[in-house]
């Protein structure tokens, strides 16, 4: 593709879909190095439960995003967009080609569109007023806030990951303005290619409900309960990913293993429904395969080498 603007493949769709293989798949023809774009598996020690590559997938290709936060940290998205781009240009300067993949579409467009972020220091009193109201009268009233003001925004944020609705609260006191039109764009400066992987709701969620079973199986729990020792706590901040708070419960005693598993399932698929607002079917930038229609390492690779010619 003859174009000034640097080469990027972007690689999204819901969880569960596939995505990270065919990234890896990608990167080994097309020598590419894979920037994450999922917000949890920036986190260390939440590996299974974020369906983190494994350590023989990093081997193979390099990967960027992954594991630089401790998992009570918060982690904002202009922290993001500045590592991200930084790993990119390293990439480039490399020569080889950058393979942005994840499911979290505030990530990839931030990194696809070239959004800046104003610099908004925090509030710890607006904070911590918002946190005793959430636990007075529940957090699903912040998010009905924010609705109300930003329905955009709001539709975008899962109303259990109360760090998020917080900080969207405090934007719009600290500026009067709405979240979702907040972030500016600089010119952008890749030509991407966005291949999109989707299916049919019924197989997506056989698809999730399958992963689910397997992280049980590999260590999930394990995991949840290690965390859980080292002191930090089930269902705050990136701990409020499907399957932590749920599992978390479990081991404290408020449900059984099986309504624990059922929970993280049905939660997850509410993950998947909230990121096709991000990825949207009819979005013309987005090559969509269908990975129960087609091969999609096949076609993808066609897409790739044609983009790239």
């Amino acid at each position: 593709m003859a174009n000034s603007k640097s080469n990027m493949v972007v690689v999204i769709g819901p969880t569960a879909i596939g995505k990270t293989q065919l990234a890896i798949y990608i990167a080994e023809q097309f020598s590419g190095e894979i920037i994450n774009t999922d917000s949890r598996q920036v986190y260390r020690y939440m590996d299974i439960g974020t369906a983190k590559p494994s350590i023989s997938d990093r081997t193979r290709v390099p990967h960027h995003m992954i594991d630089i936060n401790l998992p009570d940290n918060d982690f904002s998205l202009g922290e993001f967009i500045k590592l991200a781009n930084v790993s990119i240009e390293q990439i480039t300067a490399r020569g080889n080609l950058p393979i942005v993949c994840g499911g979290t579409g505030q990530y990839v467009w931030a990194i696809v569109e070239g959004w800046t972020v104003p610099n908004i220091p925090p509030n710890p009193e607006f904070r911590a007023a918002k946190l005793k109201e959430a636990e007075e009268i529940g957090i699903h009233s912040l998010h009905d806030q924010l609705s109300i003001i930003d329905p955009e925004r709001a539709s975008e944020i899962d109303p259990r990951n109360v760090r998020r609705v917080i900080r969207a609260l405090e934007i719009i006191k600290e500026t009067g303005l709405k979240p979702s039109q907040l972030s500016k764009q600089r010119e952008e400066e890749y030509s991407p290619i966005i291949i999109g992987l989707t299916t049919n709701r019924g197989n997506l969620y056989h698809m999730i409900d399958m992963r689910v079973d397997h992280m049980i199986k590999n260590g999930f729990l394990d995991e949840v309960e290690y965390l859980t020792t080292q002191g930090y706590k089930m269902g705050i901040g990136s701990l409020a990913s499907p399957g932590y708070r749920e599992l978390g419960q479990y081991l404290a005693g408020e449900s059984s293993l099986d309504e624990a598993i059922s929970k993280t399932k049905f939660q997850t698929h509410r993950l998947a429904r909230r990121q096709y607002t991000w990825f949207k079917q009819e979005d013309p930038r987005i090559t969509w395969l269908d990975v129960n229609q087609v091969d999609i390492t096949s076609v993808a690779s066609t897409l790739v080498a044609n983009y790239l010619s």
